[in-house]
């Protein structure tokens, strides 16, 4: 027997239509849910819903499968069908990972599920933990960045669905990585959206991407339940380790619970059923510990938050950009407090927003590992108006002394796919809208954004041109060229020295003591001493100590006498005590 149902308070009739057949009177509950059971629809059955006496066949809110795209019939899925081999897989937490970034459609020349298989291992030599997927949920066109997405229930058809995720994610666990996935519920996309058609989803209010979600008003305590059962689906049906919930300062929630602590409760539970750790990763630029702090303490208890002062603090004191957001930052003291405190910006004067802001850390109560950094991510490179990487204008030296700063951190360390051999692609603003309004409104509004910024128009790619996708795809060739491959076996000789020395992942923020002085800085972790001399000459620096040992260089010609080391231009070095 197969039961269809769809939540649709406002409306007065629906029916369900099936492809050949009739369409069915569905049955509406006090809860108003609408009901009807066709017991010869099972699973691959194409299906669309009627609302009120409008003949328009539109998708489930809940698909969990939109083959023919966001415009087309649902189709019924059974999850119970697809067979997993990872029974055994005791999942992966947040503390001591480090994490993997990267999009499906450009990881790979393919950009499928399957195809980003074939590239695990390459992972797995590097030594990251935990992989984490920008957004797969559907969205309108073949490609684009994934926070576009309309269905929240269903991996988008062209990376290959429901059956090509969780392939992933059972090759992923076989070889002990875990799979973070972004998910975005402060929005719906422009194009594809039907869910709002049957119940009050969004609000009037507007956000930075559209209307928002009614989180607090009439008829919210369905949208809650909308978000919150697919971020239970995700980690339950796909077996994912956790979800990265992008820009939650942008879901305005009024109400007691707020709906993130709701989340946290549910995911808990889930877990404990479940017998491995999953992870909520929030997105925020509120500077707000309130955010990862545990809820027996008053706050939501999420696992961890995105930490973009981290980013701020490590790039501008790399590159010298100083323009808008980027201006508070840059001095080794601004990268002295986010080692130290996490945020750099707690409670003080935000000259960007022309107010203070933020709120300090516990240093003492808080562990580092519950603030995600990362000296590249899809936001910081992609919202560039070329999209340009931080290698494509720093040495190959100041990035290697960046990776250090970066792994030798308190924090739970990111990197962005190709970072680690530095790659040359850049990582464009690409979209793939096949109305021709909606992708002129883009491409304009791309262009006017960064002429604001005094970029000629010109030199800003246009989001629908398919060459600024292609652009945006690794080049894996690249590792056969020696510079590319000597930055990634750079990146895992230092990844495993962070996973051999219990010191180098050491989240305690007030046990990180930091020194600095004329370009240089030097950072205690336990045992361990990380130098860095940023100066464009050799420098040489005193150390809190006596040095027994160099673990690992940045370049070459590192020399350490005692309490000293003599360090040549843009080099770093981790040195024991």
């Amino acid at each position: 027997m197969t039961e269809f149902t769809v939540w649709a308070p406002d409306v007065a009739r629906v029916r369900l239509h099936l492809p050949g057949v009739a369409d069915h009177d569905m049955r509406a509950g006090p809860d108003d849910w609408w009901r009807v059971e066709v017991p010869a629809a099972g699973p691959g059955t194409d299906y669309a819903f009627l609302l009120d006496d409008d003949d328009t066949p539109l998708p489930d809110p809940r698909s969990a499968w939109q083959p023919a795209g966001v415009h087309g019939p649902s189709r019924r899925y059974d999850h119970a069908a697809f067979a997993w081999t990872d029974q055994g897989w005791p999942g992966r937490q947040l503390p001591g990972s480090i994490l993997y970034e990267l999009h499906v459609g450009t990881f790979t020349p393919e950009g499928t599920f399957d195809a980003a298989i074939d590239r695990l291992d390459h992972l797995v030599d590097l030594g990251v933990d935990l992989i984490e997927l920008l957004p797969v949920n559907a969205f309108n066109g073949a490609h684009n960045w994934g926070y576009d997405g309309v269905c929240w229930f269903a991996p988008h058809q062209p990376y290959g669905g429901p059956d090509g995720l969780k392939r992933l994610v059972d090759a992923a666990h076989a070889k002990g990585l875990g799979v973070i996935l972004d998910v975005v519920y402060n929005h719906f996309g422009p194009s594809g959206a039907y869910a709002p058609s049957f119940a009050p989803y969004l609000t009037e209010q507007d956000n930075s991407w559209g209307r928002t979600v009614n989180l607090d008003g009439p008829h919210s305590d369905g949208v809650r339940r909308y978000i919150i059962d697919s971020v239970l689906m995700w980690l339950r049906d796909y077996h994912v380790d956790g979800l990265r919930l992008d820009a939650v300062h942008a879901m305005p929630d009024s109400r007691a619970v707020h709906v993130l602590e709701q989340m946290a409760v549910e995911v808990e539970a889930l877990a404990a059923h479940l017998g491995r750790p999953l992870s909520l990763i929030a997105e925020s630029d509120l500077n707000d510990p309130r955010l990862i702090t545990a809820r027996e303490a008053g706050g939501y208890g999420l696992h961890a938050q995105w930490n973009d002062d981290a980013h701020h603090a490590l790039h501008t004191l790399l590159t010298g950009e100083r323009q808008g957001y980027y201006g508070d930052f840059g001095s080794l003291e601004c990268l002295t407090d986010v080692l130290t405190g996490a945020f750099f910006h707690a409670g003080t004067w935000s000259s960007f927003r022309n107010r203070s802001h933020g709120r300090p850390v516990d240093r003492h109560a808080t562990p580092g590992h519950r603030f995600v950094a990362y000296l590249q991510n899809h936001d910081q490179i992609g919202n560039r108006a070329t999209g340009d990487r931080i290698s494509a204008g720093l040495s190959p030296a100041l990035l290697r002394v960046g990776a250090m700063l970066l792994l030798t951190g308190p924090f739970t360390p990111m990197l962005f796919m190709g970072e680690e051999w530095a790659a040359s692609t850049p990582w464009q603003f690409f979209t793939s809208h096949p109305e021709p309004e909606l992708a002129a409104a883009v491409a304009t509004g791309r262009r006017r954004e960064f002429a604001a910024h005094g970029w000629p128009p010109g030199d800003v790619p246009d989001p629908q041109d398919p060459q600024t996708f292609l652009r945006s795809r690794l080049d894996w060739a690249e590792l056969d060229k020696p510079e590319h491959r000597e930055m990634y076996d750079f990146y895992r000789r230092l990844i495993a020295l962070r996973k051999a020395r219990p010191d180098l992942s050491d989240p305690r923020l007030h046990q990180v003591e930091v020194r600095h002085g004329d370009q240089f800085l030097v950072v205690r972790r336990g045992g361990c001493l990380v130098v860095a001399n940023l100066a464009g000459r050799p420098q040489r620096v005193t150390l809190p100590g006596v040095a027994r040992r160099v673990l690992l260089t940045t370049g070459e010609g590192v020399t350490v006498t005692r309490d000293r080391v003599e360090l040549p231009a843009e080099t770093a070095a981790i040195v024991a005590l």
